[in-house]
């Protein structure tokens, strides 16, 4: 038939028409209300179903074939799936849905008139039928979405589902709900449409609907944390390698200096450096892109509206302990996802903000979560108090005191008003604890208020690398910023780069690192909220500086035109123009006489033509003298170009790469006050950042049960082995024979044999003879 569709016409019609008789006895039955259709109607007899089903799969075939024959077949099919479905033998409406999907496919019949009846049949107590239909409609949207976004289709299917998701039957509103959360993950339908039909779910009336809407806005940030584990490392170090920068020192430390062992020691610490900084250069990359990060709350429409309702609807819920610690976890991370002032939920939190509260520090993670900069600090006080007065004390256990030094530490990260002086000093005392989970939360809060306000540390728990005068924020103060972010780089920057990019080709050593670092999975994070910082530092970070400074004093020498050791220096786009007329690129000096390179040079840089003017006006092309200008002092006007820009964002990789290299202890840190131990997040960086309860019971050793360390003992004797003597090892070797047995049984010539007797003789004489003198004691006469 379908090659010669002409010639088979009648027996088309006479199959057709067989369907229809067949179809129309089923409906029939179903319209009657037929119970037993199943049992004692025509669906009992199995052939008859088989006959039924085995047509309705044919026509589907030949249907592209017959257009005018066939035009109302699928939509017969369609109406036939609707009305009687529910009656069907389950492998009839099976076939009869792989019929419809094979007309689907074959674009015959729309995705948008069959959606409904897709999710209809998904609410049938048939596992078959149901992971047929919902896989169909996830792959049709997919496909339909693969290469471009059909907004007008994707409009029409998202309103069948969200009607479908508002209605009172749980059953669809389930399937529904699933649905849209699946097209959501896979980034099908990831636009805010979608993301808030999810929140909306929240406040369905059904329980089940609720806790499946709070459960994937939970857990959506651990999906896309697995997702971006399964993609390739190589690819995403490729796009950001050019970014990773470490010190030449540190490199060249790690392949020449110290011993084999600790040669490959700091080639390891190298190693996690690279890791840590293209993992933080991906984090911040990612962030700037908003690819990552992403929640579905963050597209709520009515942020403030969503979290005010669903607060209220956990004041007034009956349901279980855990369903309650959802929706507060919901509400926390609105707040602090979006910065709402919603000044009741923190009198709420703090009614339960007790040691022997269940499921405490995942309760405590919310309470961090909801605390933000725009948030009064009157608010937060009563539960910051409380935190402390219930946790922190002498007499409570270990672990208590740790989880509440680290929620201490959490909300003043964010609300640092909170704190005060002889509170402070009261804390920091732990830091004398002999358990480490308390002494490392204690220091980790010396470390967080030498940043952000040392004034409240006593002297000796400032360190040395601090601003005495810095203190937080005011209330509603706002820093707007009057310059470039990183301007202060540029004009800071003095043109010595004792950093080197990890991607240079002149450095074989670490493009070897680099290509290992590929190959390895594992992650390390540059730095650990909860660690002291070491602020010894007694080695610079400049390499081969005295080498140019030798350099330059014996071309000073050389050089014969005036005596003067202090010369103002001007740079120009990367060089240094001193009296003598000469210029300074990386370390190595050179003489110029007009500024035609110059200007050809730096004709792309608004900046460097500007800089190259004021230097050309100060010094007299003849004589070389400096002419006096005090106008030309500032050579910026605060225009920059790409250049600049680029310029800018190499520096801030230095900087952090010379911080990533003091955090592991390869770089110790100069006595630069600038030079901080750490960089404190800022207001949306902290947002973004997710608080889980686990993070605050860091360091905390629980103690095993009975039947835990029995379990451990256990599973240590298994892998050794049981304790056997040799001989009875040797009786039971299956392989061949050893060397000397082998020499045993092997069979020698005769004149082998007597040598052998020969030299054995000897060998015994020799030490028969030496017998007597091998007593080397004392004599006890002597």
């Amino acid at each position: 038939m379908k090659c010669d569709p002409g010639g088979y016409e009648t027996e088309l019609s006479l199959v057709y028409n067989q369907f229809k008789s067949s179809v129309e006895l089923f409906t029939q039955q179903a319209s009657f209300n037929f119970t037993s259709v199943v049992n004692g109607g025509v669906g009992g007899d199995v052939t008859v179903a088989k006959d039924l089903g085995d047509r309705a799969m044919f026509l589907a075939h030949v249907t592209p074939f017959y257009p005018a024959k066939l035009g109302g077949y699928p939509s017969e099919l369609v109406e036939f799936l609707r009305s009687s479905a529910r009656v069907l033998p389950s492998a009839l409406r099976v076939t009869v849905t792989q019929a419809l999907i094979l007309l689907l496919n074959r674009k015959i019949i729309a995705i948008k008139e069959t959606l409904g009846l897709f999710m209809e049949l998904q609410v049938l107590s048939d596992k078959t039928l149901k992971i047929l239909a919902f896989t169909h409609v996830i792959h049709s949207i997919r496909r339909m979405n693969q290469k471009h976004k059909n907004e007008t289709e994707n409009r029409a299917l998202q309103s069948i589902l969200f009607s479908m998701l508002q209605q009172e039957d749980e059953n669809k509103a389930m399937r529904a709900l699933v649905t849209v959360c699946d097209l959501h993950r896979r980034k099908v339908w990831f636009d805010d449409r979608a993301a808030n039909a999810i929140c909306r779910a929240c406040f369905h009336p059904s329980s089940r609907i609720m806790i499946a809407a709070l459960s994937f806005l939970l857990d959506y940030e651990k999906i896309e944390q697995e997702g971006d584990s399964d993609e390739s490392d190589d690819e995403e170090e490729a796009v950001h390698q050019s970014h990773v920068v470490v010190s030449k020192e540190a490199i060249y430390k790690a392949n020449n200096t110290g011993t084999t062992s600790s040669k490959k020691k700091k080639k390891a610490k190298l190693q996690r450096v690279i890791r840590s900084m293209k993992k933080q250069q991906r984090i911040s990359s990612d962030r700037d892109s908003n690819s990552n990060y992403y929640s579905p709350l963050s597209s709520l429409k009515d942020p403030q509206g969503f979290a005010e309702k669903l607060f209220s609807r956990l004041q007034t819920c009956s349901e279980r302990f855990e369903i309650k610690m959802m929706i507060l976890k919901v509400v926390a991370r609105t707040v602090g996802l979006h910065r709402l002032v919603l000044l009741n939920f923190y009198p709420f939190l703090q009614k339960y903000a007790q040691p022997h509260q269940r499921d405490i520090t995942n309760l405590l993670a919310a309470a961090v979560q909801a605390c933000h900069d725009m948030v009064p600090p009157d608010a937060v006080e009563p539960l910051f108090k409380q935190i402390v007065n219930q946790f922190v004390h002498d007499k409570s256990r270990t672990e208590s005191i740790a989880v509440g030094l680290n929620v201490v530490r959490e909300i003043c990260l964010r609300i640092p008003l909170l704190m005060t002086e002889d509170l402070l000093q009261d804390l920091v005392q732990y830091k004398k604890s002999h358990e480490k989970a308390v002494s490392s939360a204690a220091r980790s809060l010396i470390s967080l208020f030498r940043e952000i306000c040392p004034s409240l540390l006593i002297k000796k728990d400032r360190g040395r690398p601090t601003d005495p005068k810095k203190k937080p924020k005011a209330f509603g103060e706002v820093t707007i910023p009057s310059d470039v972010p990183g301007a202060d780089l540029l004009r800071d920057d003095d043109g010595n780069d004792d950093v080197s990019d990890a991607s240079d080709d002149d450095d074989h050593s670490i493009g070897t690192l680099g290509e290992e670092d590929a190959n390895s999975e594992d992650d390390m994070s540059t730095h650990d909220g909860g660690s002291e910082m070491n602020s010894d530092g007694d080695e610079d970070d400049t390499l081969m500086g005295s080498d140019e400074d030798e350099v330059s004093e014996d071309e000073d020498e050389d050089d014969s035109g005036s005596g003067s050791d202090e010369d103002d220096v001007k740079s120009i786009d990367g060089m240094s123009i001193d009296s003598h007329g000469s210029d300074k690129v990386r370390g190595q000096k050179r003489k110029f006489v007009d500024f035609d390179d110059q200007i050809d040079s730096a004709s792309q840089s608004l900046r460097a033509l500007k800089r190259l003017a004021g230097a050309k006006s100060e010094y007299d092309d003849t004589s070389g003298a400096k002419v006096e200008n005090e106008d030309t002092s500032d050579v910026t006007d605060g225009i920059l170009s790409n250049e600049d820009f680029r310029r800018i964002k190499e520096l801030k990789a230095k900087k952090d790469a010379k911080l990533a290299l003091a955090n592991h202890g390869i770089l110790k840190k100069a006595s630069d006050p600038k030079s901080e131990p750490f960089r404190v997040p800022s207001s949306d960086q902290l947002s973004l950042k997710r608080v889980d309860g686990y993070t605050l019971e860091a360091n905390i050793r629980k103690k095993m049960t009975k039947e835990e360390r029995k379990a451990l003992i256990k599973a240590g004797r298994e892998d050794s082995v049981k304790y056997q003597s040799k001989a009875a090892v040797k009786q039971k070797k299956t392989g061949g024979l050893s060397n000397k047995q082998k020499e045993h049984k092997k069979a020698m010539p005769i004149a082998a044999k007597r040598s052998k007797i020969e030299r054995s003789k000897r060998q015994k004489k020799i030490k028969q003879r030496g017998a007597d003198k091998q007593f080397r004691g004392r004599k006890a006469w002597k």
